[in-house]
């Protein structure tokens, strides 16, 4: 796991950029704490931080292989969960290795496959390869989209990185962002490819972009299709139980201490179980971190959200699977801390708004980190099994809209509204939702014979699997990256995902609950307490010192009446929002709040030309 970046420039001779490339580089040290490397050949120049986890002493980038033709160059973001038997086919084609690392797999694999070798990975990752025979530059990105990728075109090339902070370190990058990048920031819904900075793009999940001299071209190398599910019910959960253990197995691959996020959830929950009993047999005992908030198991108060307090459920877990646990528990003052908003906002280069959510999550991986460098997540079950309320709410299901947007104020706070009223009619949400959702669907394939209910189901786990598991997966990688923690997402394997997306709705939840074929096939080593769990979000503070404090920030900067952030939100709005409702505001009051400060806190971090064209 790791931060690439690059530069290709047909026009000039980059060996005399080291200096920019450096900048570059420099700017990904978090997502690479253990080593460093630049490479430049004429118009190619590459930078990688490593976090070493597999072939520690081997794995060094950016790497590269001489070939009679030209020379290649890999830098190399992730994780290649089935490079063993990769190498051994390979080696069976006559290729020696020098390493160990799954990195070297993948510039071999390119050597013999080329272009094809995308289709053969099973993994999460993002890389480049610099081709000197035919001078191109190659980039790829998972399936799933897990490791971010973002690129900007340039007059005679291109620049790229896994974060676009390591582009707009390049002099030639115009740190812009235009309408259509606020509407992004504020409409929830995750356009692919579309890089919020303008002129900037991601490499979009299962995709291949090739730039040579005569341009740009993408290829989709892997698209979520509709297919018919063959297997009846029984064998359905039998099947996702072989994958779920293959994959577990797999994903525990690592020469650096290892963790499991635990939630006592059924997902979390899943992973942990299925994680304990297989490093039992070689003698392994797994840890396990869970997060919570100082006093919340004890002052919890249940509400339409949020039903149940996550710790009695995690320790039944580690009971049951004997884990070597730790609960860290997070202090609310420090989760309204500004530093830590300034760490979570440079970590995602965007003022993204989810607040306490975003504050907790770092600060729980900055702690993990403490103890291990990879840590197994629970992330995307519910996205692919059908966990959340929208799957089960009638308007949800019927509107002709994202499904997690019909209850969305409601559950999470209406943030567009301390927005200047003139900038919201320009940005038009409704509308930009209406046209997003109509290219979301719009190919989405349906079965021969397949019911109008089942088509609307299959719609809805589509759009959650292609936007909306986008926003949380990036949020989980940046978070992550941010403090050098490697955070795997076993339920992202594209195998899982075909397959429990071509089941029908009436296999997914055969017993009408959520992610009924997740529970069963994992039923016999889940404590029945989480067996029996509804689904319960991931935790936010209820202590009412966490809005208090939001409050003294929101007025401090009201007292700057001159700050570049009054440009966008209106200041009588602002004002507003802090001072109504009791002192543990509304979930509306702390939403306003929280995107406010984040506003600000980019305009000064980052110090963006902002065009309402």
């Amino acid at each position: 796991m790791c931060g690439i970046t690059g530069w290709v420039s047909f026009d000039r001779d980059l060996r005399s950029a080291s200096h920019t490339l450096d900048a570059m580089t420099e700017t990904m040290s978090c997502r690479g704490p253990d080593d460093r490397g630049t490479w430049t050949d004429g118009p190619v120049a590459l930078g990688h931080r490593r976090l070493a986890v597999i072939d520690l002493p081997g794995g060094r980038q950016p790497m590269t292989l001489d070939t009679p033709e030209g020379t290649l160059a890999l830098v190399y973001s992730g994780e290649t969960y089935n490079f063993t038997e990769l190498r051994s086919e390979l080696t069976g084609r006559g290729h020696r290795f020098r390493t160990d690392s799954d990195t070297e797999v993948v510039l071999r694999g390119y050597l013999e496959w080329g272009e094809a070798l995308p289709e053969r990975l099973n993994g999460m990752y993002a890389f480049a390869i610099w081709d000197g025979r035919h001078r191109k530059l190659v980039m790829v990105r998972d399936r799933m989209g897990i490791k971010p990728f973002s690129y900007y075109r340039t007059a005679d090339g291109v620049l790229f990185g896994s974060e676009p902070k390591a582009i707009l370190a390049n002099p030639l990058a115009r740190a812009r962002v235009r309408l259509d990048g606020l509407r992004e920031l504020f409409a929830f819904v995750k356009t692919p490819g579309h890089g919020v900075w303008d002129g900037m793009h991601e490499v979009e999940p299962g995709t291949v972009v090739t730039v040579d001299r005569d341009g740009l071209r993408r290829r989709v190398y892997w698209s979520l299709e509709t297919r018919a599910h063959p297997d009846d019910r029984a064998t359905s959960i039998a099947h996702v139980r072989t994958l779920l253990d293959d994959i577990v197995r797999r994903q525990l691959v690592a020469d650096v201490p290892r963790c499991t996020l635990l939630s006592g959830g059924l997902d979390s929950s899943a992973m942990t179980a299925l994680a304990a009993r297989q490093l039992a047999g070689t003698g392994e005992t797994v840890r396990s971190f869970s997060v919570d908030f100082v006093g919340r198991t004890e002052h919890f108060v249940a509400d339409d959200f949020r039903a149940t307090t996550d710790t009695p459920f995690v320790h039944d877990v580690v009971r049951a699977s004997g884990t070597e646990h730790q609960d860290i528990l997070l202090d609310s003052l420090a989760l309204a801390d500004p530093e830590v908003r300034r760490r979570m906002i440079t970590a995602r280069d965007l003022p993204m708004g989810l607040g306490d959510m975003d504050s907790s999550l770092f600060l729980l991986f900055k702690a993990v980190r403490e103890h291990s460098t990879v840590a197994l997540s629970g992330e995307s079950a519910d996205e692919i099994f059908g966990g959340y309320f929208q799957f089960f709410d009638e308007a949800a299901r019927k509107a002709d809209t994202f499904p997690w947007l019909v209850h969305f104020d409601e559950h999470f706070g209406d943030d567009v509204g301390v927005l200047h009223p003139e900038l919201r009619r320009r940005m038009d949400l409704p509308a930009f939702r209406r046209d997003s959702y109509a290219a979301a669907v719009a190919g989405i394939g349906r079965l021969s014979g397949e019911s109008d209910f089942e088509y609307g189901m299959r719609k809805i786990c589509h759009l959650h699997l292609t936007r909306f598991v986008q926003v949380l997966l990036d949020r989980k990688d940046r978070a992550s990256m941010a403090v050098g923690l490697e955070v795997r997402v076993p339920f992202c394997d594209h195998r899982l995902v075909e397959y429990v997306y071509n089941a029908p709705w009436s296999v997914k939840s055969f017993d009408g609950r959520e992610k009924s074929l997740l529970r069963e096939a994992t039923a016999d080593v889940l404590p029945q307490s989480v067996y029996d769990r509804e689904k319960s979000p991931y935790p936010s503070t209820q202590d009412p010192r966490y809005a208090a404090a939001l409050r003294e920030q929101t007025r401090e900067l009201l007292a700057d009446p001159s700050h570049r952030v009054f440009d966008l939100v209106d200041a009588a709005r602002v004002k507003h929002v802090t001072e109504r409702d009791t002192p543990q505001n509304s979930t509306a009051s702390r939403r306003g709040m929280e995107r406010t400060l984040d506003l600000a806190l980019w305009l000064d971090l980052y110090d963006p030309e902002i065009s309402l064209t």
